[in-house]
C-alpha cells in the first residue's frame, strides 16, 4: 500500500504544536487498576487531534518525526461492545486509537490522561473513521492493531487520571453538518448524547419497511467472507429482533424461530437451499452448525438523519430486549423517544453509534 510520508519538519509550521470490522470475543478482567507511575509529558509539544486528522489523506499515511497526540479516555470495554481499541479525545476532537488487547479497561480508566507517540504510526480511516495504528501488512485495511506489547509500549503512554469527560450534546444540524465534511470532522470519535431520537430509518431499499435492522452473518466462518454465497444480509425490516444484538444463544433462538426465513445469500440462496454439495446441508442448516454471536444495528432516526445503534453480539448487554415503548407498532413511524450517550462514528457516510455503557444506563426513554 503505497502511503504518504508526513515528516514533522514539513508541517511544523502547518500544526500547533479509522462496523463491517472483524467479530471478537472479549476476555474480561475483574482486577482493579494496577499501581504505575503517571507518564510526564513535560517537555512535549502535542499536536492536537483535529491537527492529526487533518493529516490524513487516503490511503492512509506513515508519520514520521516527532508528532505527539493526547486525550481523556472515553470508551471503555468493560461490557464488551468494545474490542481492542480505546477512543481518547481532546478539546479538538476525538480518535479510535487500535490497541490490540482486550480487558483495557483495567488498565485505562475513564478520564485517564492518555499521550501517543505517533512517530511510525499510520493514520487511516475505516469506512471513513479516523484510526491511529499500524500499516497492515496484508493491505486489506489502511491500519492494523498495535498488538504487540513491545510496540504499545513505545507509542502509548498512562497519564494521570481525571475527571471523565461530559457528553457533547449533538443535534441533527451538527449531525448533518459532520456528515457533509466526513472524516475531518471534530464529531467522529467523540463522547456524545443525541436526544430525540425514534426508532425506525428511511432506506434505499425498495422492500423498506423503515423500521428494520441490519445484521450480516456468514453461512460458514471459514469460508471466503467476500463469497456472496457465503453471505446473509437481513437489512430491510425488523425480521422479529426486539433485543439489541444477539449471544449465540439468542441467534439460534431467533434462527430456529423461523426469523430470518426469508433472508437469502448475496448469491441467492434461499435458507433450505443446499449450501455446499460436500455437506448436503442447507443454508439454514450450514448456519445453525456454524452459529456464532451477531453484531446487530439497530436503526434510529433524528429528524431526517438516520443513526444506527450498533452493538456487538458478545457485548454483556446484547441479549437485553429493547424496551417495547421504544420499538413501537412496526408497521408505523412511531415509539417514543430516546435519548442516547456512547461514542460517535462515521461508517460509509452514514452515522453510527456505540453504547459505552449498559442501555439501562445509557438509554433514557423520554
Amino acid at each position: 500500500m503505497k502511503k504518504i510520508i508526513i515528516a514533522i519538519a514539513a508541517i511544523a509550521a502547518l500544526i500547533s504544536c479509522r462496523s463491517l470490522k472483524e467479530e471478537w470475543q472479549p476476555v474480561f478482567g475483574s482486577h482493579e487498576p494496577d499501581s504505575f507511575v503517571p507518564f510526564d509529558p513535560t517537555g512535549i509539544t502535542f499536536t492536537n487531534i483535529a491537527d492529526l486528522k487533518a493529516m490524513y489523506k487516503a490511503p492512509g499515511i506513515d508519520i514520521t518525526g516527532d508528532v505527539w497526540i493526547k486525550g481523556q479516555v472515553i470508551s471503555s470495554d468493560k461490557t464488551g461492545n468494545i474490542y481492542r481499541e480505546l477512543y481518547i479525545q481532546d478539546e479538538t476532537g476525538g480518535i479510535d486509537v487500535k490497541i490490540g488487547k482486550s480487558s483495557l479497561y483495567s488498565e485505562f480508566q475513564l478520564g485517564q490522561w492518555v499521550y501517543v507517540n505517533c512517530n511510525s504510526l499510520t493514520l487511516g480511516s475505516y469506512s471513513g473513521m479516523p484510526q491511529i495504528g499500524v500499516d497492515d501488512p496484508t493491505g486489506e485495511y489502511e491500519t492494523a492493531y498495535i498488538d504487540l506489547q513491545v510496540l504499545i509500549d513505545k507509542h502509548i503512554f498512562r497519564g494521570a487520571y481525571d475527571t471523565p469527560l461530559e457528553p457533547v450534546e449533538v443535534s441533527e444540524a451538527d449531525l448533518t453538518a459532520a456528515l457533509s465534511r466526513g472524516y475531518k470532522h471534530e464529531l467522529w470519535g467523540k463522547y456524545v448524547t443525541i436526544k430525540g431520537l425514534q426508532y425506525g430509518a428511511p432506506s434505499t431499499y425498495s422492500t423498506d419497511n423503515f423500521k428494520r435492522i441490519f445484521i450480516l452473518l456468514y453461512v460458514d466462518q471459514y469460508k471466503d467472507k467476500k463469497d456472496g454465497a457465503n453471505r446473509v444480509f437481513c437489512s430491510d425490516k425488523t425480521y422479529g429482533v426486539t433485543t439489541w444484538a444477539m449471544s449465540k444463544a439468542k441467534f439460534l433462538e431467533y434462527l430456529d424461530g423461523g426469523n430470518f426465513d426469508e433472508c437469502t445469500t448475496n448469491g441467492n440462496k434461499g435458507m433450505n437451499d443446499i449450501f455446499d454439495p460436500l455437506t448436503n446441508l442447507t443454508v439454514k442448516e450450514t448456519l445453525r452448525a456454524n452459529a456464532v454471536a451477531v453484531t446487530t444495528s439497530q436503526y434510529f432516526h433524528i429528524g431526517n438523519t438516520p443513526v444506527q445503534i450498533r452493538t456487538s453480539g458478545y457485548a454483556k448487554f446484547s441479549d437485553t430486549e429493547i424496551d417495547p415503548d421504544i420499538i413501537g407498532d412496526v408497521s408505523a413511524k412511531d415509539g417514543a423517544l430516546i435519548d442516547v450517550t456512547g461514542i460517535l462514528s462515521i461508517y460509509n457516510g452514514a452515522a453510527q453509534f456505540t453504547l459505552v455503557d449498559e442501555p439501562s444506563v445509557s438509554v433514557k426513554k423520554h
